[in-house]
């Protein structure tokens, strides 16, 4: 008996080391499971941080919040010009070419920013080209000195301004930067929706109001920890409020209210659609909320 016993317990024995290791090795498994998925979908269950820009006949394309960050600001100074949304449109195809609307640090030679503008060339300094509104705000310039640019085939107008060696290269993003700038040129401000993590900190309301005026050209007064403001016209007020939703990543916005019209900041899939705000406001008004500091 104590013969066929040993071998028993020895046989026990070594089964129960290898149900521990198999459970653990399942939880390892769940947890590198589990934060694979966390990586992938990001805050919370709707996926990464995305702006998703949508046209009325429901074609939409999604940037990363800093590319429609950068978006916001060319749509926003094209407006302030009181330039056709053409313009905007121009501009931010040409900044998908050139950098995919990102404020690159470097490029080809000398080559830098949004546009991909050189110094040497005469665009600016460095320092200048690296800043969005001025860069912007440069491209503008040379944009309409183009003779009849406003009826120029898009990839025309663009390679007047940059002279580049692919003047082809700008029709390709045409539909798609006719989209986002119609959301930030007023003339479909509910095409744009972010979905966001929630912000802790960011901009004071004075540095939004800030930026606001210099980017839009409007003026805002500040109310507690929001910004309000009362535009002279529809388009004026429809770009504030595309600009602040393209805007709320940087510029840690929590909610943006047009007219009777709402968006506002979460994790969910629901945050890249507007919903019904506060019924009877008038179109020219425009209430933009900070996160809580």
């Amino acid at each position: 008996m104590p013969t066929t016993n040993r071998p028993g317990r020895r046989r026990g024995g070594s089964s129960r080391p290898r149900g521990v290791i198999a459970a653990l090795g399942a939880i390892i498994l769940v947890v590198v499971l589990g934060l694979a998925v966390q990586r992938l979908l990001g805050p919370g269950l709707g996926g990464p941080p995305r702006c998703t820009f949508t046209n009325p006949a429901g074609t939409s394309f999604d940037l990363t919040p800093e590319q429609a960050r950068n978006v916001a600001t060319i749509g926003a100074l094209a407006a302030k010009r009181d330039l056709p949304p053409r313009a905007a449109t121009i501009g931010v195809a040409t900044a998908m070419q050139e950098s995919k609307l990102r404020n690159l640090a470097g490029g080809d030679r000398d080559s830098l920013g949004l546009f991909q503008q050189r110094p040497s060339q005469g665009w600016g300094t460095p320092a200048q080209i690296r800043n969005t509104v001025y860069a912007t705000g440069k491209f503008y310039d040379a944009l309409v000195k183009v003779p009849g640019w406003q009826t120029l085939p898009l990839t025309e107008a663009a390679q007047k301004v940059q002279l580049s060696a692919a003047p082809l290269a700008y029709a390709q993003h045409e539909t798609e930067a006719s989209v986002y700038a119609a959301a930030v040129t007023g003339t479909h401000p509910e095409g744009v929706g972010c979905r966001l993590a929630d912000a802790a900190t960011g901009p004071t309301p004075e540095q939004v109001r800030a930026q606001l005026e210099t980017e839009t050209g409007l003026t805002a007064e500040v109310t507690g920890g929001s910004l309000v403001l009362q535009a002279g016209t529809r388009r004026a007020a429809a770009t504030a409020a595309g600009w602040a939703v393209a805007s709320a990543d940087d510029l840690g916005i929590a909610e943006v209210s047009w007219g009777s019209r709402s968006w506002r900041r979460a994790t969910s899939a629901d945050a890249t659609a507007w919903s019904a705000g506060a019924p009877n406001n008038p179109d020219t008004a425009v209430r933009i909320t900070l996160v809580h500091r």
